[in-house]
């Protein structure tokens, strides 16, 4: 695919290689229709903090047209994307990533799930085809929120929790803080020449929403680190989802879920185009672990906090900082 526009090889010295990994075929599978999904899904979170979902429902028409109209906007000349930018933190971004020095080969579009709430710089982007692209992303959202309650709804189910919806009912609130971005990392072909090396388009990191459900193209790049350290690729598959635990999970799980550190690398040849829905609580709500999953006598392994002071914590880090740090207990506590 012939790229029109791409972020300045002049930024690349800032941006880290690393060396390619093998692919790994160990993620688990989960079915949605599956009878056994909700004990399949949180024995992969206990043991990867992620899993692949097939059979989910959405129809492949909403991916395949949200794909296409991101890349139609990827596609301009850059100052006409930058016209939606630099990011506040809605809107497009390039290279970097955040307000505290990390950058990446990517460029980007975030968005709040919110239809009713689109800053100006949001709405910049639906300028070309405004009907079209945002139809194509209200439609896929909308669908991945269903989704995404459903498996919240199996976890609940699976860790015998009093209420299947104590989970998908932060999800489900009007206040609820999620976020939708659209990731495009474009073929560096002149990199491959200096270093032999991939470049990486998203540093090391883990993400701190309670869930994050990601969608790619067929162009490989997303890499894991296992619980022995060990960073593996997985192979894309442009018709399933990834569903990743977020840091809020894992402390409403007390550890027993632990978000997945994850990372992204360009392709020399193939522009990778990803699409990741973040399921965050409402801005007030205290993140704390699930009483009725502490075990008689078991103490909390985090300090009680609500999700905007973690977000704000997060959000002076650096990308590949342990942002929960701060926010465990020590022996003494």
């Amino acid at each position: 695919m012939v790229v029109q526009s791409q972020p300045a090889l002049n930024h690349s010295s800032l941006i880290k290689t690393c060396k390619p990994t093998s692919l790994f075929t160990g993620i688990p599978v989960v079915d949605l229709s599956d009878p056994e999904a909700k004990s399949l899904i949180v024995k992969a979170f206990e043991e990867f903090g992620m899993f692949k979902l097939v059979n989910h429902g959405i129809p492949m028409e909403f991916i395949t047209r949200l794909e296409v109209e991101s890349l139609r906007f990827f596609n301009l000349p850059q100052p006409e994307k930058d016209k939606a930018g630099p990011p506040d933190p809605f809107g497009y971004g390039s290279k970097r990533i955040g307000p505290n020095g990390d950058v990446g080969w990517i460029e980007y579009i975030l968005l709040n799930t919110n239809p009713d709430v689109m800053s100006h710089k949001s709405l910049s982007i639906f300028q070309q085809s405004p009907e079209i692209f945002r139809s194509a992303v209200n439609d896929y959202i909308s669908a991945v929120k269903k989704m995404s309650y459903e498996v919240l709804e199996l976890i609940a189910d699976g860790l015998g929790l009093e209420s299947r919806n104590m989970l998908s009912r932060l999800l489900r609130n009007e206040k609820s803080d999620s976020c939708f971005r659209l990731n495009h990392y474009p073929p560096c072909p002149e990199l491959q020449a200096l270093s032999g090396r991939n470049l990486i388009g998203f540093g090391e990191h883990t993400d701190p929403q309670i869930i994050s459900v990601l969608r790619s193209n067929n162009t490989s790049g997303l890499q894991i680190c296992l619980r022995d350290g060990t960073w593996v690729s997985v192979p894309p598959d442009r018709s399933s989802f990834f569903i990743n635990v977020g840091d809020s999970l894992q402390v409403m799980t007390n550890g027993r879920f632990k978000s997945v550190k994850h990372r992204v690398l360009a392709d020399y040849t193939n522009s990778r185009i990803s699409m990741i829905y973040f399921g965050g609580p409402p801005l007030n709500e205290k993140i704390v672990p699930l009483p009725s999953l502490m075990a008689e006598g078991e103490e909390s392994l985090y300090k009680e906090f609500t999700w905007w002071e973690y977000k704000k914590s997060a959000y002076k880090s650096r990308l590949g900082d342990y942002r929960l740090g701060p926010f465990e207990k020590t022996a003494s506590q």
